[in-house]
């Protein structure tokens, strides 16, 4: 996870660095100005900027310098200049961006950076406003062509790196609900349970890097090929937080099972395991970008297994975890590509083949 972070890392410091020099360059040799500031501080405004919000972020910066300038340029015609100006035009630029865009930083940057410049800047040099704008719009756009053309990132390693910790953390709990569910400790599906209940913050990273990975394919020409991968992972992110939301049901009704000293067939821990392994599965294909098929039968096999402890006999709350497994089980088919239809009726074989199983045995006892 560090190399990963550090990888990311360092191909952002590359693109800043190598934005901010070709905005110099451009600044200075096309546009001519000998101290060009302007555009290379765009540029790496824009590479800075939260991965699926770079395109945004431009538009921020172009807008908060347009409206930074139509402040000042209205109010020093009637204020003059000073301290008290500055003071006040930078105070009126920020307050009627923050209500006409809300709490964008870019855009209140932008519009209080310029507000300060002209102000302070208006008694001594003149005509700032135009090669302020141009400046921001070359800055940009050439954060937008590096990040784009030139160094763009590896769409579906940004979305492994922050998708890794839901995958670990959820198969993690699951395992800890079938230890749970075996050893007769219900403290430690509790504690499963409160696991799972705190991954809110992991799925809002994974939600922004699934934003910036859909940036990158749409911006980028090198990056289209991943296009379906990324589509295929969005998708499946749907359905992986249902699963999510199911496992905690297992955890819920594991704990009050045991709390109430339910009966516990070797199947129904051994199914909660099953379960854990085809989340495993899951990711290690959709990384290598394999089909899912080990995953497909992880998962039949998990709700072959929870079909086989309801017929050998549980109470309430075991039943409600078999259910539950089972409605997680076709969740985790729908992320791997099957429709509604065909995702139920693999869990419904898999049922009835458990069932029958278990049927087949006690003839057989009886018989002997």
């Amino acid at each position: 996870m560090r190399l990963s972070q550090l990888e990311a890392a360092l191909v952002i410091s590359v693109q800043a660095g190598l934005a901010a020099a070709l905005a110099w360059s451009i600044g200075h040799d096309v546009l001519g100005n000998p101290s060009p500031i302007f555009a290379p501080s765009a540029a790496v405004g824009t590479i800075v900027a939260s991965l699926g919000q770079r395109a945004h972020r431009t538009i921020e910066l172009l807008l908060g310098v347009g409206l930074g300038i139509a402040t000042t340029d209205f109010l020093l015609a009637f204020l003059g200049t000073g301290f008290w100006q500055t003071g006040f035009i930078v105070g009126c630029a920020i307050l009627a961006t923050l209500v006409l865009f809300g709490r964008s930083g870019a855009a209140v940057g932008q519009a209080g950076g310029t507000a300060v410049l002209l102000a302070a800047l208006a008694p001594a040099q003149t005509d700032l406003e135009w090669p302020r704008i141009v400046e921001a719009m070359v800055g940009g756009g050439v954060g937008l062509v590096v990040v784009a053309l030139l160094v763009p990132l590896n769409p579906m390693r940004i979305l492994d790196r922050d998708a890794a910790p839901i995958f670990r953390c959820l198969a993690g709990q699951l395992r800890e609900v079938s230890a749970a569910l075996t050893d007769g400790d219900q403290q430690r599906a509790v504690r499963a349970l409160d696991t799972l209940r705190g991954m809110g913050p992991d799925l809002d990273r994974m939600h922004q890097a699934l934003s910036g990975a859909e940036e990158v394919v749409s911006l980028a020409p090198a990056r289209w090929l991943r296009r379906q991968d990324v589509e295929r992972f969005a998708r499946a992110t749907v359905h992986l937080e249902r699963v999510i939301e199911h496992s905690r049901g297992v955890a819920r009704r594991s704990a009050m099972a045991l709390q109430y000293h339910e009966p516990i067939p070797a199947e129904l821990p051994a199914s909660v395991g099953r379960l854990a392994d085809a989340v495993e599965l899951l990711r290690r294909e959709h990384r290598a970008g394999r089909p899912t098929e080990k995953t497909r039968h992880a998962v039949r096999d998990a709700a072959y297994r929870a079909a086989r402890a309801r017929a050998r006999g549980v109470d309430e709350f075991g039943d409600a975890v078999v259910t539950q497994l089972r409605t997680a089980a076709s969740d985790l088919l729908r992320a791997t590509g099957c429709d509604p239809t065909s995702a139920n009726q693999e869990i419904r074989r898999a049922t009835q083949s458990g069932e029958n199983s278990v049927r087949a045995a006690g003839r057989q006892e009886s018989q002997l």
